[in-house]
């Protein structure tokens, strides 16, 4: 089975919807609530896992336990635009843990990332590594967040039409 290129019913729908808010939830509560006996379930996760649709279960932590986080968007321009320049970017940001997302992006710029750092002299300390390490970033703009607005999961409902 080819690695995400499965049909999904309404009753995948419903499970992935559902654990994408509860991921805690047991076995026998999810097929209660997809109306399902546990066996057939059962084989909907494993069949969703084996695919690759359902990449994990993560616990939702709230930033705010671990004290102040500065939060900030980077949009990033590399030098060259040569497959090989792209790779190296991104094998140099991979091993990064400060960068918790990275999206290539069309446009102006080449990379919009996510850095979650103590404060801004951390955040300068990565940056200007990466510079030194002359990973081929020609310029950057960085945005410092100043408040999280809505953090929702995808919108497997809608999205999914695609997948049926």
């Amino acid at each position: 089975m080819a690695r995400g290129r499965i049909k999904l019913d309404d009753r995948d729908i419903k499970i992935l919807t559902i654990l994408q808010k509860e991921g805690r939830i047991p076995k026998a509560a999810l097929a209660e609530r997809v109306n399902l006996s546990p066996t057939p379930c059962w084989e909907r996760l494993n069949r969703l896992e084996e695919a690759g649709i359902i990449e994990g279960y993560t616990a939702s932590i709230a930033e705010s336990t671990y004290g102040p986080l500065t939060v900030l968007f980077v949009m990033i321009e590399i030098e060259s635009h040569r497959k090989e320049d792209f790779a190296q970017f991104e094998t140099a940001i991979a091993s990064v843990p400060e960068i918790v997302e990275c999206w290539s992006v069309s446009g102006g710029f080449d990379y919009l990332c996510k850095f979650v750092t103590r404060d801004l002299g951390s955040y300068q300390a990565i940056v200007d590594k990466l510079l030194a390490d002359h990973i081929g970033v020609r310029r950057y703009f960085t945005y410092p967040a100043m408040t999280s607005i809505k953090k929702t999961p995808i919108p497997i409902e809608m999205i999914s039409e695609t997948t049926r």
